[in-house]
């Protein structure tokens, strides 16, 4: 069992950044792939980034490349996203999932566990 909970959040003007972060608590987070989605009103729930278990391999959306980094530190039992150069398409609730061998990746339905989310917001 994995327990996930998100940090971070807020408001921000376009062009900000912010940094997220994801708390774990349970056994073996080490062993888990964590990625980031995000959530606007009356939209599905998308891929936002991912991150393997030793932090090596990193995968992110089109729409979040160049511009979010994500990152952890197995140590603290915390996975980051970066954000910079927000857009009002930014907006969203945000949720850090893990799992341990999500397939594929990019699928919420591959992933055990989620937190409650945190809510950004960019103001334009």
């Amino acid at each position: 069992q994995v327990q996930l909970e998100e940090s971070g959040g807020g408001l921000v003007q376009a062009g900000g950044s912010l940094r997220l972060s994801c708390a774990a608590s349970g056994r073996s987070f080490s062993s888990y792939a964590m990625s980031w989605f995000r959530q606007a009103p009356g939209q599905e729930r998308e891929f936002v980034a991912n991150i393997r278990w030793s932090g090596n391999n990193r995968y992110y959306a089109d729409s979040v490349k160049g511009r979010f980094t994500i990152s952890r530190d197995n140590a603290k039992n915390t996975v980051y996203l970066q954000m910079n150069s927000l857009k009002p398409e930014d907006t969203a609730v945000y949720y850090c999932a893990a799992s341990t061998s999500p397939s594929p990746y990019r699928s919420r339905w591959s992933y055990d566990y989620w937190g409650q989310g945190t809510q950004v917001t960019v103001s334009s």
